[in-house]
């Protein structure tokens, strides 16, 4: 596996734990995670950028999931539409998360701390936020 990942100690992961230590992890999505550590293409496409902030917009149909990426700078995600997430984290957790519309979260990252996860839709309405990462 990766490093062992270093999150935002501000902040706790979101959701309930639902495994840990690699629990129910197919070799393939082991292998996508060693693969794609150090992918920061963290949503569906950029909406926006400039010199300060990088504006992605983030759609997950139901059944479907946004492969696993990194996350190196503080940020933050507003969920456009209720809905629920399995999250795999490169640490062997896998949490499962429910979200209302409007429910917006902050992550901090110091020092070298990132977040390495994928989402899973796992419910039956399409996962859509809008996520702002701060560059400046």
């Amino acid at each position: 596996m990766t490093p062992q990942a270093s999150y935002a100690n501000e902040f706790p992961l979101a959701g309930d734990l639902i495994a840990s230590g690699f629990d129910g992890w197919s070799e393939q999505l082991k292998q996508e995670f060693k693969d794609n550590a150090y992918n920061e293409a963290i949503g569906s496409r950029v909406l926006s950028e400039d010199g300060r902030v990088r504006v992605w917009y983030i759609e997950v149909p139901p059944g479907h999931r946004l492969p696993a990426h990194r996350h190196t700078r503080d940020y933050f995600w507003t969920a456009l539409r209720d809905g629920a997430s399995i999250q795999h984290t490169d640490d062997g957790t896998t949490r499962r998360v429910v979200y209302g519309k409007g429910d917006t979260r902050h992550f901090v990252f110091r020092g070298g701390s990132y977040l390495l996860h994928d989402l899973v839709n796992d419910g039956e309405t399409t996962l859509e936020f809008i996520t702002v990462e701060h560059l400046a």
